[in-house]
């Protein structure tokens, strides 16, 4: 990452390959189709910015800082004159996108949903620590917060996750259970999404 913030453009291809994937996933599972576009912003936002990383920051958490961003952004921009509270909107009252687009298998499509219906902050928490493995420093060091601060977002997200699960579960059209544990379950979401056309 110093090579790339130095002017190395080999440095940064390599971290931007490297990234791809991750940023992908991150805006597919909030905006489906639309995420190309997303991810393509992200990038140039970082080469826009990359002058501004500290020395000691990490790039993923950068990048994923950036892709936040870029997503809060792309939500206020289609709702220009309401004011969006993420800490209470969710994915699914913003980009309502259908999750058997996203996901195909019965569980998965099910976490899918439960995530959509977290407030979007709450959604994003449990993504990057779910999925990217990303320990509560390293995501308050994305949300800008203390670490304390992170671990009782990650505890609120998680039992708001469990709820909505069951809600889901025991609605009369599902016939699924969850027959695996959270971890199991979202790295099995996670492949579907990376599966998933563009």
């Amino acid at each position: 990452m110093a090579a790339w913030k130095h002017g190395d453009d080999g440095a940064g291809a390599e971290l931007f390959r490297q990234s791809y994937a991750p940023v992908a996933r991150f805006y597919r599972s909030k905006v489906g189709p639309s995420a190309p576009d997303l991810v393509q912003r992200c990038f140039l936002r970082c080469l826009e910015i990359r002058h501004r990383i500290r020395e000691d920051a990490s790039f993923r958490c950068f990048v994923f800082g950036v892709a936040r961003n870029v997503l809060l952004e792309h939500y206020r921009g289609q709702r220009a004159n309401a004011r969006i509270d993420f800490t209470e909107q969710t994915v699914e009252d913003l980009s309502p996108t259908p999750t058997s687009e996203l996901a195909h298998d019965e569980q998965s499509q099910l976490l899918l949903q439960a995530l959509r219906r977290l407030p979007v902050d709450q959604q994003i928490v449990i993504e990057l620590y779910y999925w990217e493995d990303l320990n509560a420093r390293e995501i308050a060091e994305i949300y800008e917060v203390p670490e304390p601060t992170v671990r009782t977002r990650l505890r609120r997200a998680k039992l708001r996750l469990e709820e909505e699960l069951c809600a889901l579960v025991q609605a009369p059209q599902s016939g699924a259970q969850p027959s695996i544990g959270l971890e199991a379950w979202a790295r099995r979401l996670r492949a579907e999404l990376d599966r998933s056309p563009e």
